[in-house]
């Protein structure tokens, strides 16, 4: 498939945001958590946000893959039956 790669960061973005809120909603349920203590316990003083993490392990985000798009184009394609002419 030539363009398979072609929405990957997309479905990484989306993969991610479906992880965070699936974490985000077991610890409320867990810990009886509101939206309040989510902030409280995700973002630092000025308002940005901290990934999360326990014991110093971190929730790997997939947006950090690097994504290389169209590395081949028409005739670059690699082709094993060309060098066997």
């Amino acid at each position: 498939n030539y363009f398979k790669h072609a929405i990957a960061k997309r479905v990484f973005s989306k993969l991610q945001h479906h992880t965070w809120w699936r974490i985000v909603r077991m610890m409320r349920t867990r810990h009886r958590w509101k939206w309040t203590d989510v902030r409280r316990w995700l973002t630092d003083h000025t308002g940005q946000w901290h990934p999360i993490s326990a014991d110093g392990i971190e929730l790997f985000n997939p947006e950090t893959i690097p994504i290389t798009r169209y590395r081949y184009r028409g005739n670059q394609i690699p082709n094993p039956w060309a060098h066997a002419a």
